[in-house]
C-alpha cells in the first residue's frame, strides 16, 4: 500500500464542506470523504505548528517529547540521556523510521523543518524536498515539488509521501488572477456585528484591531503591520463587510489547496495507482477565526485550535463517520497497525485502525477524554470530553482569559459564553480529569514508561513549566520592545485601561 498524506497548516474542521461547511470550499477532500472515512472529533495534542508536527511524528505527547513552544528549551526534543549509545536505541523510533524500515520509501515535501529550525522531523525520511519558502509558498510551488516526486517513484513499491500546504495560513496570498470563487456567498453568521464591536474594543495579539500581531512599527501607510500588497488579508475586522474581507481570504485559501490536491490525485491516476494508495487529508491545527477575540490565528487549546479535520480514503478504509475521539499522535499506530508492524516502543498514541474497516461505525480506538496543550503564544491546557471543554489558563499571552473556562461547545462553539461560574460540578469533574492525565503523563515519566524517559536532563520536568520559568510562550512577552510598543498602542487607540492591566501583569518584563 502506498500513502499520501496531505498537511494543510492552520485549517480548522468546520471550514470544510465534508464538515458541515456552506460554502464549496473543499470539493476534492468531501469527494474523498464521501468515498472514505471522516473524523469529527480528532484534535492535535500539542499546539500549535512546531508541537503538533512533533507529536504526529514522534507519536508522543509534548509532555513527554518535551516540546510544546516554538522557541526556547521546549522548543527542541529533549536528549536521551546518559544511557544514549553509539546512535538511537531505537526505543522512541518515528512514525518515518518505521516506515521506512518497513521497506517503505519515505519522502517529504515541506518548507516545515527550515521554517521551525525542526530538523528533528526528519528522521526517518529517504527524500526531503523543501519548496524555499519557510512556509509562505503557494500551493502551486509545493505542487510542483510534490508532484515532481511522484513522476519519480509513483510506479515504485511502497511509498510515503507527506506534502504541506500553507495556503490557509495567514497572510493569505492566493494569486489575484484565482479570484474569488465564493464572492457571491454570504459569510459565516458569527462573528456578528456585536460580537465584532465588543472585539474592536478589545486587544490581544490577532485581535480584530491587531490583526497582525503585537508590537510591529507602524508605518504612516500602514495600518499597523499589514501589508499593503496583501489584498486578501485586510488589517483590521471593524465591521461584518471587513470580517467578510477577511473570512474570504481564508476560504479562498483553502479552496485553492484544495485544486491542487485534486490534481495529485489526478497525477496518481495517470501513474495507475490511484486505488492502491491510502490518502490522507488533515493538519497540524485548526485556526480561531472570532473566537477569544482572535483572528486568523492559533493561539488556544481550545477547539478551534485543537480540532481539525481527519479525512482517510483508500485500501482497506470504509465508508462512514467516526464521532469518538482520537489524538493526532494516534495516527502513528494506526498506520503501523494497517502495513503490519509493530509500533514503536514509547509511543503514547492508540491505534484506531479496526474502526477504518467499518467506516468508523464502531469507534474502536476511540479515548473517553482528550487533553490539549499550547505553549507558544499562550500556556493552557484544554480537556474536551462529552459536550464540555474545560480550559485553564496558566499565562494568557496577552490576551483577557479567565484562570479558567467552561464551554458546552455542542451549543455555544465559538466559545461566547464562560460557565465555569454557574457549573462548578462540571468543573470539578474535568479539574479532575486534567489532574489525572497530568499525574498519569508525569508517572510515565518517572517511570519511562510509553512516552516517558526520566534519564533525560529535564524528563521529569513538565515542559510548560519550562516555557513559564522562560519568561512566558515565544510569541507572547520575550521581547520586550515588542510590548512596549503595543502598550504605546492601546494608549494610542483609547485603550487605556487595557495598557494599564498590561502593564500591572508584565511589570516584570516591561
Amino acid at each position: 500500500m502506498k500513502i499520501l498524506y496531505v498537511d494543510c497548516d492552520s485549517l480548522r474542521a468546520d471550514h470544510l464542506g465534508c464538515y458541515g461547511y456552506d460554502r464549496n470550499t473543499t470539493p476534492t477532500v468531501d469527494a474523498l470523504a464521501a468515498n472514505g472515512t471522516g473524523f469529527t472529533e480528532y484534535y492535535a495534542s500539542d499546539l500549535p505548528c512546531l508541537p503538533s508536527r512533533t507529536a504526529l511524528f514522534s507519536g508522543r505527547f509534548g509532555i513527554h517529547t518535551g516540546v510544546v513552544n516554538h522557541g526556547g528549551l521546549a522548543s527542541e526534543p529533549r536528549r536521551t540521556g546518559r544511557e544514549r549509545g553509539f546512535s538511537a536505541d531505537g526505543r522512541f523510533r518515528t512514525l518515518p523510521a518505521v516506515l521506512r524500515d518497513a521497506g517503505y520509501r519515505t519522502a517529504l515535501v515541506s518548507s516545515f523543518p527550515t521554517r521551525h529550525g525542526a530538523w528533528h522531523v526528519l528522521d526517518g525520511f529517504e527524500d526531503w524536498r523543501d519548496p524555499g519558502g519557510r512556509g509562505f509558498e503557494r500551493a502551486d510551488e509545493v505542487y510542483d515539488r510534490a508532484v515532481g516526486w511522484l513522476d519519480e517513484h509513483a510506479r515504485d513499491g511502497d511509498w510515503y509521501l507527506h506534502v504541506t500546504f500553507w495556503d490557509a495560513h495567514t497572510p493569505y496570498d492566493t494569486p489575484a488572477e484565482y479570484g474569488n470563487p465564493f464572492e457571491g456567498d454570504p459569510a459565516p453568521e458569527w462573528p456578528d456585528e456585536a460580537t465584532i464591536r465588543d472585539h474592536w474594543e478589545g486587544y490581544g495579539p490577532h485581535s480584530a484591531r491587531d490583526l497582525h500581531g503585537v508590537g510591529k512599527t507602524p508605518d504612516e501607510h500602514v495600518d499597523w503591520g499589514a501589508d499593503p500588497g496583501l489584498e486578501r488579508t485586510p488589517a483590521r475586522i471593524g465591521s461584518r463587510e471587513e470580517f467578510r474581507r477577511w473570512i474570504d481570504g481564508y476560504d479562498v485559501g483553502i479552496r485553492y489547496l484544495d485544486d491542487h490536491v485534486g490534481k495529485l490525485l489526478a497525477r496518481l491516476e495517470r501513474h495507475g495507482v490511484r486505488d492502491e494508495t491510502l490518502v490522507i487529508v488533515s493538519a497540524d491545527h485548526g485556526e480561531n477565526q472570532g473566537e477569544c477575540n482572535i483572528y486568523g490565528d492559533h493561539h488556544t487549546a481550545d477547539l478551534p485550535t485543537g480540532r481539525v479535520p481527519l479525512v482517510m480514503s483508500g485500501p482497506g478504509v470504509g465508508v462512514g463517520v467516526d464521532d469518538s475521539f482520537h489524538y493526532a499522535l494516534d495516527l502513528a499506530p494506526t498506520l503501523a497497525e494497517l502495513i503490519g508492524v509493530e509500533a514503536a516502543d514509547g509511543w503514547d498514541g492508540r491505534s484506531f485502525a479496526p474502526a477504518l474497516a467499518d467506516g468508523g461505525g464502531g469507534g474502536e480506538g476511540g479515548r473517553d477524554h482528550l487533553v490539549l496543550g499550547q505553549g507558544a503564544l499562550t500556556c493552557q491546557r484544554g480537556v474536551r470530553w462529552d459536550d464540555w471543554l474545560l480550559l485553564r489558563t496558566y499565562h494568557d499571552g496577552i490576551h483577557d482569559f479567565d484562570d479558567v473556562e467552561l464551554y458546552d461547545v455542542d451549543v455555544d462553539p465559538h466559545q461566547t459564553t464562560n460557565l465555569a461560574d454557574r457549573r462548578p460540578g462540571v468543573v470539578a469533574e474535568g479539574t479532575r480529569r486534567l489532574e489525572a492525565w497530568h499525574a498519569a503523563r508525569m508517572e510515565e515519566s518517572a517511570r519511562g514508561e510509553r512516552g516517558g524517559n526520566p534519564d533525560a536532563p529535564t524528563g521529569l520536568r513538565d515542559p510548560l513549566w519550562t516555557v513559564i520559568a522562560e519568561g512566558g510562550p515565544y510569541h507572547a512577552t520575550r521581547r520586550p520592545e515588542k510590548l512596549r510598543r503595543y502598550v504605546d498602542r492601546l494608549r494610542d487607540t483609547d485603550r487605556a485601561a487595557a495598557a494599564d492591566r498590561i502593564e500591572r501583569q508584565y511589570s516584570d518584563v516591561l
